[in-house]
């Protein structure tokens, strides 16, 4: 009869192989923002795949957007979310619910403007853009969208407005004031 060893967290195993991890929970949350089939036209014929946008977030200040294609539409989502996962960016949050000033994104000819909101506002913004702000943990929030209506382009445009957002202490560093001059 065999013994079986207990193994503590971190702790090296006799084969020398990587220590035993608990697998990672999931923290991210994702929303699929368009599947859509798209066609090859070649010689031999029309080749049909698939085409996924999907948004993952935290809803604390963390969002990424991603793209996959494939032949069937599970697998273009799941590349789509790995490459969300790996273009994740951090926006600053001011009580964590809304951002710190206006800002104007741009993707293509999609322009999207975002201005902060008081209080109970709520998120006003339509299509991909909402997607983006909720799972950016943006509770309160005006938008507008100018220009094309493409999806992808007006998800890239949010988060480029989201990107060039500064803190009000990123502001006073800049300018080589303190954050009571800059805020008034």
């Amino acid at each position: 009869m065999e013994e079986k060893k207990e193994f503590k967290k971190d702790q090296k195993r006799k084969d020398n192989k990587k220590p035993f991890k608990k697998a990672p929970t999931k923290t991210l949350d994702e929303i699929i923002v368009e599947t859509k089939a798209v066609v090859k036209v070649t010689k031999g014929g029309r080749q049909r795949r698939f085409s996924a946008i999907v948004v993952v977030g935290d809803r604390k200040g963390r969002v990424g957007l991603g793209i996959g294609k494939a032949n069937e539409v599970p697998d273009a989502i799941k590349k789509a979310i790995q490459d969300a996962n790996k273009n994740i960016i951090k926006i600053p949050l001011i009580d964590g619910r809304t951002v710190a000033h206006e800002a104007i994104g741009t993707a293509g000819a999609a322009k999207v403007i975002i201005k902060p909101a008081k209080a109970g506002t709520g998120i006003i913004a339509g299509g991909s853009v909402r997607a983006v702000l909720e799972l950016a943990g943006v509770r309160d929030i005006v938008s507008k969208s100018l220009g094309a209506r493409t999806k992808l382009n007006m998800a890239r445009a949010a988060l480029n407005a989201l990107q060039s957002i500064k803190t009000p202490e990123e502001v006073a560093r800049l300018r080589g004031k303190s954050v009571e001059e800059i805020l008034g």
